[in-house]
């Protein structure tokens, strides 16, 4: 079976063609770009045209890449980013240009939901947040939260929001531009913090949507990710040079990457690198640690959850590093050496020469320290003012020391928000790593190093989500069974084990890191705060 699979990044989509029969296969895939335009005012906020002028340009792509027809196509996928804020009138027309999940301007609007009141706990209105925490064992505790953008366009844009029908995730406006069918799904409903998880009582709370000043009316019908959310339409058939009338599913990436990752059994953790990353278990019941800010978000799966804690920046660090570190101006490379003439046959991508030099510098990158808190951070802390910083830099430091600092800094703060989840749930060893990230092997060693878990690996990990919205299709048309069924289609293809010669260096490294904040929480205020 051939299905087609969009994988909505930050900045860019991957359309993946995928055969699916005893494992998942990617044949071919095509890749196309949109902006982020990141405003004065913390804003965040993207384009639905040129979100749609990606996928028609990437679809019609892919079939120049393969022998395969858009005829034998069977369904659709979407695998998305979340929590963005899509405002749309009743024929499912955006009203304003989407809000990223990076988006922080709802300052104010935080204030007036769960930032006030004179019993606090975690800086929140101890009231509210004990309601919330009743509902759904979580509560919108950040101002990059969902419903702190909807405030904030009904508070600053009156005029447009006078004119919404409903309020729709990323993945949630793409199928409803395929389909013509204005629904959520129920992870995406979940990560507005307004759904209702308890037995018997699952769907949207109109109580809590009334807390914060939601119009439940703004609130759309909910489905399963496995249910079909529509047909394709042939307006957008004939866009996309597709046949009219494939079935159509969604679902969020950190919702399907897991999936993607082969995690689909309780208990199951894995690992992600790519833009942000974060630390997931699989559960059969819903758990939360507010004083760490983890979550226990809706899964793909009917009854399952995901115990979350987020990195806000991790990949994105070291795309950092690539643009102001690696390369400059004048396009030369660490210390003044040019990029070797081999260059293009010996590595896919500047990411693997700059693997291939931090290889170069010892564990622990010779004292010195990044704390990757590039947008702020959400957990084991929720700051916007936190921000990332070289420790313990001298005459003798050198740019492969700072990039490896990059990586190492990464999995510093990756190990401590897998410490927070173990010390409420039991976390798995091994551990499943996927994203970009894990298409290092310096990495992935650097990772069982510093946690002191067995890392397994994927075919193509970078894909996982995709690999994970391939499966949706799967189930949703009962090619296979149940979720376990889904995790043995997506073999391990590497295993690094933690090497006992690193430990030392790294558990030193480790403390200082774990340190860094609390010494500069209050710096950060000063410098980044109102």
């Amino acid at each position: 079976m051939y299905v087609i699979v969009y994988d909505f990044g930050t900045s860019a989509v991957k359309t993946c063609l995928f055969d699916i029969s005893s494992t998942v296969r990617m044949i071919c895939h095509s890749n196309a770009e949109y902006g982020l335009y990141i405003l004065d005012n913390g804003g965040a906020e993207q384009d639905t045209e040129e979100w749609w002028n990606a996928i028609t340009v990437s679809t019609k792509e892919l079939f120049k890449k393969t022998d395969i027809k858009p005829t034998d196509i069977a369904g659709l996928s979407f695998c998305t980013q979340m929590q963005g804020v899509v405002l749309v009138d009743k024929e499912g027309k955006a009203l304003r240009r989407p809000m990223s999940y990076l988006d922080t301007r709802a300052v104010n609007e935080f204030k007036a939901g769960l930032g006030n009141g004179l019993i606090r706990i975690s800086d929140c209105n101890a009231f509210r947040l004990l309601r919330n925490l009743y509902i759904n064992k979580t509560a919108s505790m950040s101002v990059k939260d969902p419903v702190y953008k909807y405030k904030w366009v009904e508070n600053n844009e009156p005029e447009i929001f006078k004119k919404v029908y409903k309020w729709l995730d990323v993945n949630d406006y793409l199928t409803a531009r395929c389909t013509g069918n204005i629904v959520r799904t129920v992870d995406s409903a979940f990560s507005t913090f307004l759904y209702d998880t308890r037995k018997g009582k699952e769907g949207w709370n109109i109580g809590l949507a009334r807390m914060y000043g939601v119009d439940p009316a703004h609130l759309p019908e909910l489905i399963e990710c496995t249910n079909v959310a529509g047909k394709l339409t042939a307006k957008a058939a004939a866009e996309l040079g597709l046949p009219e009338g494939l079935p159509v599913f969604s679902g969020g990436d950190a919702t399907l990457t897991g999936i993607g990752a082969g995690c689909a059994t309780v208990g199951q953790t894995h690992i992600y690198i790519g833009t942000s990353g974060w630390v997931i278990t699989l559960m059969d019941h819903q758990a939360v640690d507010p004083l760490c800010s983890i979550t226990g978000v809706m899964s793909g799966f009917k009854g399952h959850f995901h115990y979350y804690a987020e990195l806000e920046t991790a990949g994105k660090c070291f795309e950092w590093v690539k643009d102001h570190l690696a390369l400059d101006e004048i396009g030369v490379y660490l210390n003044n050496t040019p990029v070797p003439d081999d260059y293009e046959n010996k590595y896919k991508s500047l990411y693997d020469l700059l693997s291939d030099e931090v290889s170069k510098v010892p564990p622990g990158s010779n004292g010195v320290i990044f704390t990757p808190w590039m947008h702020g951070n959400r957990s084991p802390f929720e700051d916007s003012c936190a921000a990332g910083m070289f420790f313990n830099l001298k005459l003798e430091t050198g740019k492969r020391d700072m990039i490896r600092a990059v990586l190492e800094g990464i999995c510093y703060h990756l190990r401590w928000l897998l410490e927070c989840e173990t010390a409420k749930i039991k976390t798995s060893d091994p551990i499943r790593f996927v994203g970009g990230g894990a298409l290092s092997p310096v990495t992935c060693q650097m990772l069982a190093d510093i946690t002191g878990r067995v890392i397994e690996t994927i075919d193509e990990p970078q894909n996982s989500g995709a690999v994970g919205a391939a499966l949706l299709i799967a189930l949703g048309m009962k090619i296979i069974d149940s979720p376990e069924a889904a995790g043995r289609m997506v073999p391990v293809s590497a295993v690094y084990r933690p090497d006992p010669a690193n430990k030392a260096v790294y558990e030193r490294n480790y403390k200082v890191f774990r340190r860094l904040y609390k010494s500069n929480k209050k710096h950060f205020k000063v410098l980044n705060g109102e």
